[in-house]
Order: C-alpha cells, then structure tokens, then sequence
C-alpha cells in the first residue's frame, strides 16, 4: 500500500501511544501498521456478508469505536474469497491483507453447520485469569501497542519469518516479572508437550543465531503477544503469540477454544545447545512418516502425488488465510480403522499441544469427518526422507513441509537452498471453512447474542 496522507481517525480506539510520548523507532513503526490496519478495517466492504448483514456490521463497528449498535443482525455468509493457494513463507515480500476473511475451501464456498456455539467443557478460567494477569503487569503504553479489539485484523497480521516487524509486545520489551506472566499465559493454554515446544523453538532460534554469528536476527526474545478484546468468561476473546517459526491463535469464547491457525517450524530441528542434543518438530514427522507407511502399495499410489520433493511446498501459511484448494490424494473412506488411527496421529501430533480439554475436543470434531479427509504426499517414505503432506477436511487442515536449508543452513553444516531436509520444517494446523481465528463462531455469536442484537 502506497503512503498516505494522515486521515481523522478519531472513530478508532488506535491504541497507539499519545502524540506528546517520545517514540522509538519501533513504537513508530507499529503506529504505522496499526494505521494501515485501521484503513483496511474502514474499507472491509465484504466484511458486512462476511460477519453476517448489517447489524452484525455495527456489532462490529460499534466494538471497535466503543459505541453502542442498535441494528438487528440479519442475512447470512455470501462473500468468496477473491484469492487462490499460496502463502508458503508469507513474511516481507507479502505483508498486506488484500481481502476480507474467509477462509480454506475447497472451491470458494463455505460448508455450512459444521461450526456451533455451545459449551465443549472446556476450562478457560485458568487462561482468563492468566491473561488478565498479563495485561494487568503491562505499561500503560505496552498495554496500548498490545491489546486490540476481538475484531482486529491484528489476528491475521502474523508471520512466521524473522525479517518481520510485529505487532504488540515482544519477549525483549518485558521485565522479569513481565516475561514469567507472559510465560504463564502460554502455560495455562498449552500442554506440557505444547509449553516445551514453543521454549525448543525459541531455544533453538537462539542457539543457531550464535552459530551464524547473527543474533540480531535470530535469538529467542523476538516473540511477540498480543491480546483480542477483553478476557472474559461470557464474552469472545483471544490472544496470539507470534515469532520466527512460531505462532499460536488462541480464541475463546465461553467453553470452547479454537487455537488454529498455529504455525510450528524450527532450522534447524535439532542442534546441541549447553553440550545437550535438543530437537523439536520429530512427532509431526513421525506420525507423518506412521501413516504414509501404514498404506498398500495401491493406496500409495492414490496419497503420492509426487516422489520428488520441491524446497517448499506449504499451501496455507502466513497470509494465506482464504487459500483455495480442492481435495486431493487418498480419502479417509478408503482407509483401514488401523489406518485412520495413524491419520489422527498426525492431527493429534499438533492437538495435543493446547490442553487436553480442548485437545480433546478438536480430535472428536476431526473425527466426526474423518471419512471425507484427505491425505496427499510429495516426496520420499524412508525415515530420514525429506516430505510435504497434506491433512485436508472439513474441519481440519494440516501441512507438514520439510523445507530447503534456509538463512540458517550453516547452523548445521547446509548449503542454502541445497535440497528440502527433515532438518528445516514448517508445519501449520488451521480450520477451515470459515473458523480460523474462530471467525465462524464470532460472527454466529453476534447473530445471536440477545445483548448484540
């Protein structure tokens, strides 16, 4: 987007810091996006099909300005997505929202019904109290450049590059004190099996920024957070964590959780940090590799698209949020009960790093589908073989890309862009069809809400 002239944006909430505080160079730069943010907001004219009629788009407005709407929701989803697959690395080249939100299908058309708002049992008082806890241990000006509305497009600026300037607060911005309740956050909404990937991540990012001697651009401090709308056990709300390899969505509201789109990677997988060998991304792999074995030949033939592997081959990754893509490779009716256990294991691998409730929860939805998911292979079957696959349903969709060597490459004795390597992986887990972000089960709760009405 062109530079423009400043506008009145006094209909806004910014939360920018004042014009009289001195600005660093970055807290500039994030005036800057939460600008261009708020223009794109104002313009969103598919926004109003997309969050349901007009009463939903004052819903929204009035959430955003702080007012009061009076008009009644009405209508029903009608928008298409304007854009086609693509997204792989996302990040500097492609850092602007150019559509509303829509979502992944499979041909520019939602699947209605498969999202509803009801209780799935889920606790989210841990998580609540925790982010409550964060914001409270915040600046006033930290608070201003990290909590927005439940609305924002904040949700969708994130990347999964390191040469990316992010919204919100980052690890280094923060105190002590700061950095253990942000922590804290992050535990009450992950697993064990979660909090220890995201800190292998981090680890990881610092210890090959020390091998390339480039610690400005890899260490394990640029992660950022921020918040959505205001925690809360009746009302939706969010927060997102988001860094080089490394993003979490986390969206409530009452006793459901949709944490989609994440993004997991690491370059490389696996190095010795403090004389201890760590790896992180192996059981993504692994239970890729489970499945993809635990077919026939013949079944092979369907799920192999290609027994090459490109350096890159993610479909669905940063700012690709209404990619389209048709079902491909091998569906879930012509699968073994065997076989579709090592298919949810792939699912489970990225599942089973929020808590078990809501864990729980989304394996039982996958599984309600399982029949109409489709799995697609590129690549090698051997334990050590470089592999993208492709988990793709109606409510679920999985990449695991096993990526050429990267800036990182001589962390770990590569050549950059020498051939895709279990080394350097990129995986993400979303739902589609509307409900990333919890899109799907925002727009619903203020079509129906009585208080949104």
């Amino acid at each position: 987007m062109a530079e423009q002239e400043p506008v009145a944006m006094t209909e806004f909430d910014s939360g920018e810091p004042t014009a009289q505080e001195p600005q660093t160079g970055r807290q500039a730069h994030a005036n800057r996006r939460n600008f261009m943010r708020k223009v794109f907001f104002a313009s969103g004219a598919t926004a109003v099909a997309t969050m349901g009629g007009a009463g939903a788009w004052a819903a929204l407005a009035a959430d955003e300005t702080g007012a009061t709407a009076s008009a009644v929701p009405s209508g029903t989803p009608s928008g298409t997505p304007s854009g086609g697959p693509g997204g792989g690395a996302g990040g500097p080249g492609n850092q602007s929202i150019t559509e509303d939100f829509f979502g992944l299908t499979t041909d520019g058309k939602k699947i209605d019904d498969l999202f509803t708002v009801h209780s799935e049992g889920v606790a989210t008082a841990p998580v609540i109290a925790a982010a409550n806890a964060f914001l409270a241990g915040l600046s006033a000006t930290q608070k201003s450049s990290t909590q927005f509305t439940v609305h924002s497009t904040e949700w969708r600026l994130w990347s999964n590059v390191d040469a990316y300037d992010r919204q919100g607060v980052s690890i280094a911005d923060l105190s002590d004190e700061q950095q253990a309740l942000g922590k804290a956050l992050l535990k009450s909404a992950l697993s064990a099996d979660g909090l220890e990937t995201t800190e292998k991540i981090r680890r990881i990012n610092q210890a090959a920024g020390e091998a390339i001697d480039n610690t400005a651009s890899f260490n394990e401090e640029a992660f950022s957070y921020t918040v959505m709308g205001t925690p809360s056990a009746t009302e939706p709300w969010g927060f997102q964590f988001d860094g080089h390899h490394l993003v979490i969505n986390y969206f409530v509201l009452g006793g459901q959780v949709v944490m989609s789109p994440c993004f997991w990677g690491s370059e490389p997988t696996e190095i010795e940090i403090d004389g201890t060998t760590v790896s992180v991304c192996k059981e993504e792999v692994t239970a890729s590799l489970a499945f993809i074995n635990s077919l026939t030949e013949a079944q092979r033939t369907v799920a192999i698209e290609s027994t090459t592997k490109s350096n890159e081959s993610m479909k669905a990754g940063a700012f690709a949020d209404n990619a389209v893509q048709e079902y491909t490779g091998i569906r879930g009716t012509a699968l073994t009960g065997a076989q579709k256990l090592k298919l949810l294991g792939i699912v489970e691998a990225f599942a089973g790093r929020a808590k078990a409730d809501v864990a729980k929860a989304r394996l039982a939805e996958v599984r309600a589908h399982l029949n109409d998911t489709y799995v697609t292979w590129a690549g090698g079957i051997a334990d050590d073989s470089a592999f993208y696959v492709r988990v793709h349903g109606p409510v679920v969709w999985v990449e695991v890309d096993c990526q050429a060597p990267g800036p990182l490459a001589g962390a770990y004795g590569a050549s950059q862009g020498s051939g895709a390597t279990q080394m350097h992986v990129h995986s993400i887990i979303r739902t589609p069809n509307g409900n990333d972000y919890g899109k799907e089960l925002l727009r619903q709760h203020y079509l129906t809400s009585p208080h949104h009405r």
